[in-house]
């Protein structure tokens, strides 16, 4: 008589039950076996760890559907991420209603359709109350369900890049549909038309529909608000100067031209166009000769009120800093902002400390625990550029890291798994500290992102260290900020707004409070065995009105074409209360 089946064992389950654990991974090549024999689905058994809040499938072929009971057994799940798998052609069963998710990531999987009312849960209540990003690239889906706006109302990230649509859904359009969607990303799709409707995206920040079937753009796009990047390359516009526009000028101008309507209105409208261009130009030029002719006590009070930073443009520059993107790092973490800052002052009293908490908290918030980006700074005097910007198996990479020795990131990797371990054992609990608990990031990925410089060094390692060859200092004044993201280039932009910010905040502080730190400034120094470097920011006037200077970094691609540019004259756009942009 044959011997019954024996059901696979499924160890990650058991530790994460006996652990109370709220994240779990399952990747690994044992994984594809098990799930086969599991029918194509996850473990029934997954699905009575209700205390999960993180959970990650990943790289698994033989994963065609999630299996009954994840909405059932899963109440407090806020982040889904069932990336590179086989799931599709349809999603059975449908994955709400999931009260707390906020992330659901089904990138590079063969979803050909989310059928209304199924896909994404059902539209009345909302399956998904709380989704904030949605990621569905890489699949093959040809229409989007005309319920996904009421299904998920809060979503603020919509990424349905590499797919086969050919129209999204007038739904996601309709006014107060969804208020909070920042980022639109439709790229390398078959996309023929952009609804007028897209005005009503009040909360619209980044637009990417390049590499489409789009010849029209409405120019109702320039009535967004809050619209500073766009992205329409590779479609064949039949408006020749604006498909010309799309390739080579800054989103403001594009936004202007369709504001004016376009060269399909005639001399009177580009006659409005020119006027317009020249009031602004005066304006600007009011502005610039009222902002070098204020004195006295009108100076005085901006200084007391507003922090300063001067931006200084790559043409002024001699030697720019250039970051070039390798085409591999793709798939792993895209995107990459750099910027320069000089006349930092980090060796008086506790500004080195203050800075490096408020990295930390940045991490923490706004960088959404390093899941949304990842935040690098460096002492720029440790540099040589260019700069290299790619990917390489985990067994390649070699990097020197904060406080350790130099090691393969794949044993970097291992040391860290192991040192988590004890803490959990030590402290018995879940909760681990410091870079351990961002190891997850890193599951699943065949090749680690790494930043090189000119030398051949690694000098960081995103999303889990910089290297020691350029950790910053007390004496550091002059820095290279790095963002990273798997996510989008925007948020990389809107988090080194709020870095240079809080930078410009913290230095302010430090020149106001320097006579006060002056005594705890050289006791550090002389028990560190430091000295007072004079190239360092004491010339910086006590009023705090001495600024700190911003240069401009590009990233292009391996042939040189132009990917991005920081700050831009878009960014930094912060109220001007908080911050006086000199540009």
């Amino acid at each position: 008589m044959a011997a019954a089946a024996v059901p696979e064992a499924w160890p990650e389950l058991e530790l994460a039950e006996r652990e109370k654990r709220r994240e779990l991974l399952l990747t690994g090549p044992g994984l594809e076996e098990r799930v086969r024999a599991a029918g194509g689905r996850l473990p029934p058994r997954l699905f009575t760890l209700p205390l999960l809040n993180y959970l990650e499938v990943s790289g698994c072929g033989s994963l065609r559907e999630p299996g009954p009971g994840l909405a059932q057994g899963l109440p407090q799940l806020h982040s889904l991420v069932l990336r590179r798998n086989a799931l599709g052609p349809a999603l059975s069963p449908e994955l709400g209603p999931l009260p707390a998710l906020r992330v659901l990531d089904l990138s590079g999987n063969a979803l050909e359709a989310l059928p209304p009312g199924q896909g994404l849960g059902p539209a009345e209540p909302p399956g998904l109350p709380q989704l904030q990003s949605l990621n569905l690239s890489g699949n093959r889906l040809r229409e989007l369900p005309a319920d996904l706006a009421r299904c998920a109302p809060r979503l603020q990230t919509l990424n349905l890049t590499g797919n086969r649509l050919d129209s999204l859904p007038a739904t996601l359009f309709q006014p107060g549909a969804l208020p909070l969607l920042s980022e639109l990303a439709a790229a390398d799709n078959c996309l023929r038309e952009l609804s007028p409707d897209i005005a009503h995206l009040a909360s619209l920040k980044t637009l990417d529909l390049s590499n489409n079937q789009l010849s029209e753009i409405p120019a109702t796009l320039a009535d967004c608000p809050k619209l500073k990047e766009i992205h329409f390359e590779g479609n064949k516009l039949t408006d020749k100067r604006l498909e010309k526009m799309v390739h080579g000028c800054q989103t403001k101008s594009i936004l202007e031209y369709l504001r004016v309507g376009g060269r399909g209105c005639g001399k009177g409208r580009a006659k409005a166009e020119g006027s317009q261009k020249e009031d602004s130009r005066k304006k600007k030029r009011e502005k610039k000769q009222k902002k070098e002719g204020s004195e006295g006590e009108e100076k005085d009070l901006e200084a007391a009120h507003r922090l300063l930073v001067k931006v200084l443009h790559i043409s002024e520059n001699p030697a720019p800093l250039v970051v070039s993107v390798h085409p591999e790092v793709r798939d792993v973490r895209p995107f990459i902002v750099g910027a320069v800052v000089r006349g930092m002052d980090l060796n008086t009293g506790n500004s080195l400390k203050r800075f490096l908490t408020a990295q930390t908290k940045l991490h923490e918030d706004l960088c959404e625990k390093r899941t949304a980006a990842t935040i690098a700074t460096h002492d720029l005097k440790a540099i040589r550029g260019p700069l290299q910007y790619g990917a390489r198996p985990p067994q390649d990479l070699k990097i020197v890291p904060l406080g350790r020795r130099e090691v393969k990131a794949k044993d970097l990797v291992r040391q860290l798994q192991q040192e988590a371990e004890e803490q959990r054992k030590q402290k018995k609990r879940q909760n681990i500290s410091g870079l351990h608990k961002y190891l997850h990031l890193l599951d699943g990925k065949d090749n680690y992102p790494c930043l090189m410089d000119a030398d051949g060094d690694v000098i960081s390692f995103p999303p889990i260290t910089n290297s020691e060859k350029t950790k910053i200092k007390k004496t550091t004044s002059d820095l290279f900020l790095e963002v990273t993201s798997a996510t989008s280039l925007q948020i990389c932009k809107d988090i080194m707004d709020t870095l240079i910010l809080k930078m410009a905040e913290l230095n302010k502080y430090t020149i106001e409070n320097k006579d006060e730190d002056s005594i705890s400034e050289s006791e550090t120094n002389a028990a560190s065995g430091q000295f007072t470097d004079p190239n360092t920011n004491q010339s910086a006037a006590k009023d705090g009105t001495s600024p700190l200077i911003v240069e401009q970094v590009r990233v292009v691609d391996t042939e040189g074409a132009l990917k991005v540019v920081y700050p831009s004259k878009t960014d930094l756009d912060i109220a001007p209360s908080l911050l006086t942009v000199i540009r």
